[in-house]
């Protein structure tokens, strides 16, 4: 039998495009492998969001290419689908965009080119996975695909088009499947949650969808990844205090506060209102966590629009917090803003201030984490330690892959476990249990 390996970069979905892939090439006749070395064929799955994402994208694929030159290697993904027509990479052996997976035998097939102009209807996307990426226990859900915001900066829509919400039955099955498969942890994500529906006219279908997904039988939780603070849905907060299967974890990519930084970037709030938000998140639900996504370097942000931002992290007390500097794409509306003379300069300046923003929150959060020790918490085990009576795993308040993680001594765990744990003391952005029999 022929070994498929595949590389899965970027955002969530794309590695629910990736399991997809591996879905259609186990039932040609692969099995997955998880050395490159034994590998026939390699996939590397990449991203082309922003130039550092593209930079890792093209290093991957060169780094397993040398790792195993004999092997097929398969250039597929957002970028792929991005320059795929202006690619000249003489080692890959196919490029494969990001449309049509069914299609994807035909590459396994030998064809050495395949980016289709749009994605299938959303009624006809496939969604049953033959195998998770995940850690045991943990699977994303995707509810849509593309996106309508059209902010200034971003080239989503360049790469994966516009809103595309897939039916709320297809959801609920494929919860239900990912249920009575023994997941735990369902990361319901798209590039904006509460624009669910709205590609179909109307308001948000959102709150109804997570209130059929949270009325499911079985034992899990919702985890919520990603909302536009723009279109927060209405009712959404009172939804999350009422079923205690919506974890409280909210991730709002505010981007920036200063108010001409963010009608620059087509996006219509300011600190007050943003504010107002977290403030009504938190006192409707005390033990929320929010995370948020902020970008440095934008065309217009000055020393005045930074302190803005900064006011605004001090105010908002964010759990957890991501940042990173703007990236000059073209196809975006930012793009003709300034010259890449002016860009370079003004991201050297940015870094200097990210490195400022970055230390404020680290003391931030690891404020805000203390509020954990002394109490007791479920914890998803991602994987047990050799050789020491202690696992790593996951709370409510951390999402997989990009925030802390949960260290619990203790015998007898095991990747997918559920287990009891006191949080006995935080250590950087960790926290450190014991666990309760």
């Amino acid at each position: 039998m022929k070994r498929i390996y595949i590389e899965s970069l970027g955002c969530a979905k794309n590695q629910v495009d990736s399991e997809i892939l591996l879905t259609y090439a186990m039932e040609n006749g692969y099995e997955r492998t998880e050395d490159v070395g034994d590998a026939d064929v390699i996939v590397v799955n990449s991203c082309g969001f922003i130039e550092s994402a593209k930079k890792e994208s093209i290093d991957s694929f060169f780094a397993l290419h040398e790792a195993n030159p004999s092997a097929r290697i398969i250039l597929a993904g957002c970028l792929a689908q991005r320059y795929g027509q202006d690619i000249e990479l003489e080692e890959a052996d196919a490029i494969f965009g990001n449309r049509d997976l069914s299609l994807f035998p035909e590459i396994l097939a030998g064809k050495e080119k395949l980016l289709l102009p749009d994605y299938p209807d959303p009624d006809d996307e496939r969604d049953d996975r033959k195998i998770l990426l995940n850690y045991p226990g943990s699977a994303y859900l995707k509810i849509s695909e593309g996106c309508n915001h059209r902010c200034s900066y971003c080239a989503i829509p360049v790469i994966r088009g516009p809103l595309r919400s897939r039916p709320m039955e297809k959801i609920i099955k494929e919860a239900q499947r990912l249920i009575a498969s023994g997941i735990y942890e369902l990361n319901v994500v798209a590039q904006d949650l509460g624009a669910y529906g709205t590609d179909n006219g109307g308001e948000s279908k959102f709150v109804e969808l997570m209130d059929r997904l949270s009325s499911l039988d079985g034992d899990f939780v919702l985890r919520m990844l990603y909302i536009h603070p723009d279109t927060f849905p209405k009712g959404l907060i009172e939804l999350c205090s009422e079923r205690k299967k919506i974890l409280p974890y909210f991730d709002i990519p505010f981007q920036h506060a200063d108010p001409e930084v963010l009608r620059a970037m087509k996006r219509t709030g300011n600190p007050e209102i943003y504010l107002d938000l977290i403030n009504r998140i938190r006192t409707a639900l005390p033990d929320a966590v929010i995370r948020t996504t902020l970008m440095l370097g934008f065309p217009g942000e000055d020393k005045e629009a930074f302190d803005t931002l900064l006011e605004f992290v001090r105010n908002a007390r964010f759990d957890w917090m991501g940042s990173f500097l703007y990236s000059r794409e073209e196809d975006t509306p930012a793009y003709d803003m300034r010259g890449e003379e002016e860009h370079l300069k003004a991201g050297r300046k940015a870094a200097k201030w990210q490195k400022e923003l970055e230390a404020l929150q680290e003391d931030i959060t690891a404020e805000r984490l203390e509020r954990f020790v002394g109490k007791e918490y479920t914890v998803l085990i991602e994987e047990k330690v050799e050789g020491e009576d202690l696992a790593i795993g996951r709370i409510y308040a951390e999402a997989p892959d990009v925030d802390g993680l949960t260290v619990v001594m203790g015998r007898g765990m095991k990747a997918g476990d559920r287990v009891r744990a006191g949080i006995t003391r935080t250590r950087g952005v960790d926290l450190e249990g014991v666990l309760i029999d």
